[in-house]
């Protein structure tokens, strides 16, 4: 018996008993921090004056025009376009960096034009160098607390002309940039736009009080204005490099002293106990089949974006910017594996859980399997050409609750965000009936849990309850945009982040788990064990590891210690249990044949790849402040985004599918695993081939050039030029992976056959031969 309730160990494991204490204990720690340090965001973030002035008392924006900027600046989606804080698109420039400069020479030109009555180039170097040191001291003294900021002549002149340049290249394409005009703009709201952007970029110079560094720890770095790393910066990367060393001692010691014993423990093995599927296992096909167009559909987005780093004027001379601009395709390309990777769980979870019920249904199931689907691609569908109207101004005063919200990874508009929102809860509802599909199995289930025992089974419906209410946290607030753009970008950060590196990891472990568990690789005992032990380093470096992403965007220097010492460690347990895995696989191998090899390959290719995605690249090449300074928003990040969110996430939702197409097709005449091995090596031939011939070769350059000319140089259309060739070479990636997503694509289409309706089987080659290779019951 495979429910959670009835499965009874002779003795109770103490190593278990003594994680879930701590794993409680470490879940009311990292809640109370969370609150702590989101009161402390709201209150360090930059403060936004009433009104900004010249010395005569004209007034020059408003804090009413900041905020109307904001609205602009996400209604037009600049974020997925450029960036903000180095948060956003790495195509185009940063706006704080490109404009903070801008400002600078600008009020460095007018100092010596009013001082001197000539040409700065054309001044003696003892006087640029004091001239330089004045427009210094100017910005950094702008005291963005006072409800009146009062604004040097120079300075004001030199925000008038950036505001009409940058509101006037918002309203005009560039096409050797790639940039098509903003339709969603009005001139008005371009220039309250720029007034925005112009605001931004001054809380990038300007000195918290009392300090002497800027409402972001003087990031950018630009040697123009002075902004170089801080001493807080540097004293906790080093002493995060120790904490880490010390976790990786601490958790391999844990693991092999207390959780790694010889694992003799009797196995589940529930997958191979092959039970007729039921009604609302026989609807998921819909789901899989999504997930493959999707994939196909994000891969096609990305070559074209890839391709517009090259050629910024056309696609193989098709001006394609004037019907889809970059922004948009962005839009589709970074949520399209969101949709799919969220598909491919919701799907499995549905198609696994009643695996684990031994074959019992609740009462409705198929039903409500069907709704789920047919909603979700309804909202998924209506949120998609939402961002398109929005970006493209069809969708005007509605923007924000049908448009593009322009936060990039959120972007659906309010009214289709809250219909995802819905579909996760119902997930997480069916999720739970088809684990415990009788009034008595929940009952004894909940009663199991609240007295302290705890099963994977649980963790698995808990993590779905996580990822739903997680994404609630980027609807805050709920009926209007948030003023300030640190405090928008803090709460999206916890869809993103504690999405990616709590929630899905937390999904992924306890799948993860159940899997090698499921398939006789590891007994109930191990697996459990490593779960709590993967699931408290969830919460502590996922959850309090979210400062990593927060350190340069207005938010107080609190994240600095908190993002950096707890990013790294969450993936360490996973792998372990993985190296576990393998070795009985080895040893299965040997004796008998295995059924679940394909999905079990994919299962650890993920393993491979959290650890290199999450661990090498993002906490060995991202997280460390020093190193994030310099690094942040550059082409080194793509390897972390593509690696981790594919290779990790995307390889385990494949991989999960796999499980369930093997369970489908209980013998095995039928089921060919070369198609999917196929898709598999090609995959990660893709991944690599990005690395070596595009990220890598494109990242290092920029980070250097960071380092030695400043981030807005080496952000802007002049750095990417000298890049061409390793842009183009791009390509054999994407060939190679777009080959493996095809392959796995017609895999899916072929082995899904014995659950199609029968109208469907007539266009499958061989699709009749297929269905009749598994009895099932309850064919519709």
């Amino acid at each position: 018996m495979s429910d959670s309730s009835s499965i009874v160990r002779p003795v109770a494991d103490p190593v278990s008993t003594v994680l879930k204490w701590i794993l409680l204990a470490t879940g009311l720690l990292t809640a109370a921090l969370l609150i702590w340090t989101t009161q402390a965001t709201y209150k360090g973030a930059p403060p936004q004056p009433e009104k900004f002035v010249s010395a005569d008392g004209s007034i020059l924006m408003t804090g009413a025009d900041i905020v109307s900027g904001k609205g602009g600046f996400q209604k037009a989606d600049l974020m997925d376009y450029g960036s903000l804080y180095g948060m956003g698109s790495y195509y185009g420039e940063d706006y704080t960096a490109s404009i903070m400069k801008r400002l600078a020479l600008a009020t460095r030109d007018n100092i010596a034009s009013a001082d001197d009555g000539a040409a700065f180039a054309y001044l003696p170097k003892e006087r640029q160098d004091a001239i330089t040191a004045k427009m210094r001291d100017d910005l950094h003294h702008l005291d963005l607390t006072a409800s009146t900021v009062t604004l040097p002549g120079e300075l004001v002149a030199a925000i008038v002309s950036v505001r009409m340049a940058t509101a006037d290249g918002l309203l005009h394409p560039n096409r050797k940039a790639g940039w098509t005009a903003a339709q969603s703009l009005s001139p008005a709201l371009a220039v309250k736009t720029a007034d925005f952007l112009i605001y931004s970029a001054l809380t990038t110079v300007a000195w918290r009080p009392g300090t002497n560094y800027s409402w972001t720890q003087n990031w950018p770095y630009e040697p123009l204005v002075e902004n170089a790393p801080t001493g807080e910066t540097f004293i906790w990367t080093w002493a995060s490099f120790g904490f880490v060393f010390l976790a990786f001692g601490a958790v391999l010691f844990i693991y092999e002293y207390w959780l790694n014993d010889a694992d003799t423990a009797a196995r589940d093995a529930e997958l191979l106990v092959v039970h007729p599927l039921t009604p609302s296992q026989r609807k998921v096909w819909k789901y899989f089949l999504l997930v493959a167009a999707l994939l196909l559909v994000q891969i096609l987005v990305g070559s074209v974006m890839a391709h517009m780093y090259y050629d910024r004027t056309s696609f193989y001379g098709i001006d394609i910017n004037r019907y889809v601009p970059f922004n948009v395709m962005r839009d589709l390309h970074i949520q399209a594996p969101i949709v799919w990777i969220g598909l491919s769980w919701i799907g499995a979870a549905l198609f696994l859980a009643p695996v684990i019920a031994d074959g019992k249904e609740a009462k409705g199931q198929g039903w409500l399997v069907d709704a789920l689907f047919w909603a979700t691609v309804f909202v998924v569908v209506c949120g998609l050409v939402g961002n398109y109207l929005g970006v493209m101004g069809v969708i005007d005063g509605n923007w924000f609750w049908f448009g593009n919200q322009g936060l990039s990874y959120i972007q659906l508009g309010r009214f289709w965000q809250i219909g995802f929102f819905g579909g996760l809860l119902l997930w997480s509802v069916l999720v739970m009936r088809a684990l415990w599909p009788s009034v008595s199995l929940w009952t004894r289930a909940a009663r199991s849990f609240w007295s302290g025992h705890i099963r994977l089974e649980h963790l698995i419906w808990a993590s779905t309850v996580n990822v739903a209410l997680l994404y609630a946290c980027g609807m805050i607030p709920l009926t209007g945009i948030e003023k300030s753009f640190t405090i928008s970008d803090f709460w999206r950060w916890w869809v993103v982040h504690l999405w990616v590196e709590q929630s899905f990891e937390f999904f992924a472990a306890a799948m993860t788990a159940w899997t090698l568990m499921a398939t006789g690789l590891i007994s109930r005992c191990l697996a459990e064990r490593g779960m709590y032990f993967e699931v408290i380093l969830i919460f502590l470096g996922g959850v309090i590891g979210t400062g990593h992403h927060l350190y340069w965007a207005g938010e107080p220097s609190l994240w600095i210690p908190f993002g950096t010492m707890f990013s790294f460690i969450e993936v360490l347990p996973l792998v372990l249990l993985i190296m576990e895995g393998i070795s009985h696989y080895r040893i299965i191998r040997k004796q008998k044949d295995f059924r679940y090899r394909l999905g079990t390959i994919y299962v650890i290719g993920a393993a491979f790849w959290n650890f290199v995605g999450a661990g090498v690249y993002g906490g060995g090449l991202l997280n460390a402040p020093l190193v994030n300074y310099y690094e942040h928003g550059t082409f080194l990040t793509l390897n972390h985004a593509h690696s981790s969110l594919f290779g990790a996430f995307g390889e385990l939702a494949i991989g999960l599918i796999y499980f369930c197409l093997r369970y489908i097709h209980a013998e095995k005449a039928g089921f060919s695993e070369r198609a999917g091995l196929w898709a598999f090596w090609l995959y990660n031939a893709g991944l690599v081939l990005w690395t070596l011939l595009n990220f890598f070769p494109i990242g290092w350059p920029q980070l250097l050039a960071v380092y030695q000319h400043g981030y807005a140089y080496a952000r802007s259309a002049e750095f990417y030029d000298k890049t061409l060739f390793w842009q183009w070479m791009r390509l054999p990636g994407d060939v190679v992976f777009a080959a493996g997503a095809l392959i796995m694509a017609w895999d899916f289409l072929v082995k899904l056959t014995p659950v199609y309706p029968g109208w469907m089987r007539r266009f499958i080659p061989g699709s009749r031969t297929l269905a009749a290779s598994r009895p099932v019951e309850n064919v519709s």
